[in-house]
C-alpha cells in the first residue's frame, strides 16, 4: 500500500510549516499521497500543489471543517474537494469570521484572569490573517512562561472549564457535509477518538453523520491508540462508513506522529481511497 496521509496542517491555519515547506518534509519522510486540510481555509492548496508536482507527491485537496453538533466541536475532513466551489468557500468565510470574534472572547477570558495582550500576542504567530485559532494563543501563552508546551497549554488554559475557553457555535454537521459533497468531496468525521462521547453518543454522531451524507471515519489517527484502531473500524463497519487514515500533523514539535509514520488500517477496513483513480491503474 503506498504511503498515505490524508490529514496535515500548514501555516494557513495552525501548522508550523507553510504549505510548500509541509510537502518538502512529507515527501522527505516517504508519504506518497498527502492530503493538505488546514481548518477552515483551502488558501495553501495551490502552493501545495506546485510543491507536489517537484517533490513527486500525489496531493489530495482537502479541508477541515469546524462543526457543531449537539453540544460538542467535532471536525469534519473533506477530501478531493473542489477548493474553488462557492459555496464551499462562502462557507468557510464564515466560519472564519466567527473564529476572530471567538479570538476576540477569548483573550478578554485571560485578561479577566490577568494574563494581558493576548490578542496582540496570538496574531503574532498568525501567518494567514484570515485565521487564528486556539493554537495561536497557545504559542503566545508558552513564549509568555505561562506552560511549558502547546499541549499543556490547551489542558490549563484552553479547554472547557478552564479560564480562556468560551463556548462558540460553528456550521452545523448537515450544512458542513453539504458543502463538501456540494464540491464534490469526500466527507470523513475526524480523530473521533478525542470527543468526550461515550458508545451511544459515538452511535448518535455517526448516525447522524452517515444521515447527511457522510462516507468515512479516521481509523488510524495520531490521536488513536492500536485499540481504537480496532474500536474505530468495527464503528465504520456497523455504519458502512469508509475508512481514513491521517497524522494530524502540524509541525515539528507540536505533532504526537510524525508525516507517513501511521500504522497501516486494519485489514477489514475499506479504504477511502479505494475508488480513486490514481490508485486504480
Amino acid at each position: 500500500m503506498p504511503n498515505i496521509d490524508l490529514h496535515s496542517h500548514s501555516t494557513v491555519s495552525d501548522g508550523l510549516l507553510s504549505p510548500a515547506q509541509l510537502v518538502t518534509r512529507a515527501a522527505a519522510q516517504g508519504v506518497e499521497v498527502l492530503a493538505l486540510t488546514d481548518h477552515d481555509d483551502v488558501g495553501g492548496l495551490a502552493e501545495a500543489r506546485e510543491a507536489a508536482r517537484r517533490e513527486g507527491v500525489r496531493l489530495v485537496s482537502g479541508v477541515e471543517i469546524s462543526v457543531s453538533w449537539n453540544s460538542h466541536t467535532v471536525h469534519v475532513v473533506g477530501l478531493r474537494i473542489d477548493p474553488t466551489h462557492q459555496a464551499l468557500q462562502a462557507g468557510l468565510s464564515v466560519i472564519r469570521a466567527g473564529r476572530i470574534e471567538r479570538a476576540k472572547r477569548i483573550a478578554a477570558a485571560l485578561e479577566a484572569r490577568g494574563i494581558p495582550g493576548s490578542l496582540e500576542g496570538a496574531y503574532a504567530f498568525v501567518a494567514n490573517e484570515r485565521l487564528i485559532s486556539r493554537s495561536h494563543f497557545a504559542r503566545f501563552l508558552v513564549a509568555q512562561g505561562y506552560a511549558k508546551d502547546v499541549r499543556s497549554v490547551f489542558k490549563k488554559y484552553l479547554v472547557k472549564g478552564k479560564p480562556g475557553y468560551v463556548p462558540h457555535r460553528w456550521a452545523e454537521l448537515e450544512t458542513a457535509v453539504g458543502w463538501i459533497r456540494a464540491s464534490g468531496g469526500i466527507a470523513v468525521v475526524a480523530h473521533p477518538g478525542r470527543y468526550p462521547l461515550n458508545e451511544g453518543g459515538m452511535h448518535a454522531l455517526l448516525a447522524d453523520f452517515k444521515e447527511v451524507g457522510g462516507a468515512a471515519i479516521e481509523v488510524v489517527s495520531s490521536s488513536h491508540t492500536p485499540p481504537q484502531y480496532a474500536l474505530f473500524s468495527d464503528y465504520a463497519a456497523n455504519y458502512g462508513l469508509l475508512a481514513s487514515r491521517g497524522s494530524d500533523y502540524h509541525g515539528p514539535g507540536e505533532s504526537f506522529v510524525e508525516l507517513g509514520r501511521l500504522p497501516n488500517l486494519p485489514a477489514a477496513c475499506k479504504p477511502v481511497w479505494h475508488d480513486w483513480p490514481e490508485f486504480l491503474s
